[in-house]
């Protein structure tokens, strides 16, 4: 390199050393270490701004245009893109069936993973080789869990869905073909997936709980729902708030179950955020409105981030004053 050259300079042990002299100028330790620590995250750093950071900047940037390929045309409208997220009725519902979802869907699998957690707290050969069963939904793909959903409640030949069909405890068009029944049904189904997840980082919280505490509640005479009640749960709230946000954030944009069962049918009943801004983007071309719900959806994530930071560091100060 230009200005840049090595040599060999003595250390006070007598022992020659390496040492980088750029533009005349012998660096120092910390900067040579400097350096090296530089050059080794370049790469990352690279791929990360090639990767995130540019093209979320560009659609920050086309989230201001009215920007559409078919038929091609560019021009600027400010905030107007932004503003159609609230006067449109397919957006407003969007965002509703969204909310609807990511509310019920974390609800459910934090009751669910709650539970299955408890049940699980012993150390016992059964229970392990039982979280090893659950965890089987967590290691399958959504887009797979989503295409065996789909075969198995389809109301024609389904393995479920055929006998729900034919009892008339489903519409003929099946669960997901029923307005009524498709959220619910997505719902249910992201459950079945999530919530040994929810139930893995619960578990962890209580495994790493004071055993000493709970033994001289329960020597005190304080009954099981006492000790959960009083000291259990407060104690767990870290873990259950990262948990939340974690599956909050997950739930909040999803995209691959929706797409492989209903693809935001029927009658848009699962028309979540994240499908809406497929459909704008690569079915209608509409890039700029397609980029304002894109960037809608990571300001609610990181409000959603903070709002969870803060509530996990206010438990986790609670816990530790018990």
């Amino acid at each position: 390199m230009s200005g840049l050259r090595r040599r060999f300079a003595p250390r006070n042990d007598g022992v020659a050393s390496p040492a980088v002299i750029v533009h005349g100028r012998r660096l120092s330790y910390q900067s040579r270490r400097r350096l090296f620590l530089i050059l080794l995250g370049a790469p990352a750093l690279i791929y990360v701004v090639a990767i995130a950071l540019w093209p979320l900047a560009r659609g920050i940037g086309y989230s201001f245009y009215d920007y559409s390929l078919l038929p091609a045309r560019t021009a600027f409208v400010g905030l107007d893109n932004y503003a159609a997220l609230w006067t449109n009725e397919a957006a407003r519902q969007s965002i509703v069936t969204t909310a609807v979802f990511t509310i019920a869907a974390v609800a459910l699998e934090f009751a669910l993973g709650l539970g299955l957690a408890l049940l699980l707290w012993r150390d016992h050969p059964f229970q392990r080789a039982c979280l090893a069963l659950l965890l089987i939904p967590v290691t399958v793909t959504p887009i797979v869990a989503g295409l065996v959903f789909r075969a198995l409640l389809a109301p024609d030949y389904g393995l479920i869905g055929y006998y729900l069909a034919t009892s008339g405890l489903s519409s003929p068009h099946g669960l997901f073909g029923d307005p009524t029944t498709a959220l619910s049904t997505l719902v249910a189904v992201d459950a079945w997936q999530w919530s040994p997840f929810m139930a893995l980082i619960l578990l962890a919280g209580l495994k790493s709980l004071p055993t000493d505490i709970l033994e001289a509640a329960e020597a005190d005479g304080a009954t099981a729902l006492q000790r959960f009640r009083m000291i259990v749960f407060p104690m767990l709230l870290p873990a259950v708030f990262l948990a939340l946000v974690l599956r909050t954030m997950d739930a909040f944009r999803i995209f691959d179950i929706v797409f492989a069962t209903t693809n935001g049918g029927p009658a848009d009943a699962t028309n979540v955020l994240m499908i809406y801004a497929v459909k704008q983007g690569l079915e209608f071309f509409n890039i700029g409105f397609a980029s304002a719900i894109a960037n809608l959806m990571i300001l609610c994530i990181a409000v959603f981030s903070i709002l969870f930071i803060a509530l996990v560091r206010r438990a986790d100060k609670r816990a530790n004053e018990l």
